[in-house]
């Protein structure tokens, strides 16, 4: 059994006991989470929503709170000496594992 949800403004493909990264949640870690934006449920049968499935949820354990490896940007003009920038990201991410899909 397997969901498509929304979250973040991403959509993510979800089993049970699988575990995913998403944009950062502001939950602490040791809660539940519940999504009840899920985009298609499959079991037996598979039921897509139109834009969401009714009634369906998926609840998920937050792990932890981190953030991603650093990436470097680096932003220059050709044939301009002076117009040089370099900067750096790290992307806060929520760690979630799913507990159950329900739909």
């Amino acid at each position: 059994m397997y969901a498509i949800i929304e979250t973040g403004g991403k959509q993510v493909k979800v089993e049970k006991d699988s575990v995913i990264y998403v944009e950062k949640l502001d939950v602490e870690p040791g809660a539940e989470v519940v999504f009840d934006k899920v985009i298609l449920v499959s079991d037996n049968g598979t039921k897509i929503g139109t834009p969401y499935v009714e009634g369906a949820k998926v609840t998920a354990k937050v792990e932890k709170q981190g953030k991603e490896k650093k990436i470097r940007i680096f932003k220059y003009k050709p044939k301009k000496g002076s117009t040089r920038r370099r900067q750096g990201h790290r992307q806060p991410y929520t760690k979630l594992t799913i507990e159950s899909i329900e739909g």
